[in-house]
Formats: structure tokens, sequence, C-alpha cells
């Protein structure tokens, strides 16, 4: 699992949200073992973005591409502050 909590601003939660599903369909078809995502908004312009992989040579491989499509691009670009990402296993 892949946990990453990050900010963007009130005024650009819209547009984050409009360009999630491109996000994911860019993953979908580009990064190996990807499992699938969900989106948590928290208070204060915080979200946590958990998305499931096969396995951790899997999320390795994603981190190395970056944001490496235009509509991967897109909602990256729409994040203000990366606070952290961190790795885990679900059990």
């Amino acid at each position: 699992m892949e946990i990453t909590r990050f900010r963007v601003s009130p005024e650009r939660t819209t547009d984050l949200l409009a360009a999630r599903g491109g996000m994911i369909a860019d993953f979908q078809a580009d990064r190996e073992g990807f499992l699938g995502a969900k989106l948590v908004q928290l208070s204060d312009g915080e979200w946590l973005d958990i998305v499931e992989w096969r396995s951790s040579a899997d999320y390795a491989a994603s981190r190395t591409k970056g944001g490496n499509l235009p509509r991967i691009q897109a909602f990256f670009a729409l994040i203000d502050e990366l606070v952290s990402m961190e790795e885990g296993t679900l059990r």
C-alpha cells in the first residue's frame, strides 16, 4: 500500500476531483501492478491518496515514472504541498 498525504487549496478541489479519473486511467494503462486507489479528504485542505499495489517492486517502479503522462501530470500539478509518502502492507 502507498499512503500519500498532501494539501490542496479549497479553490483547486473541484479541479483535483475532475482530474482524478484521468490520472487513474493513466495509472491503469501504464503502471504494472496498480490495483486501485481511494482518495480521502481530511480537514484543512489535506488529503490521503491510498493506493494498492500488487507488490513493493511495482510501487517502486511506479515511483521512478513519476508524472510521465499528461493526465498524471495534470493531477500532480494541482497538489499544493506533498506532506508525506509511506509504504505499508495490508494485513
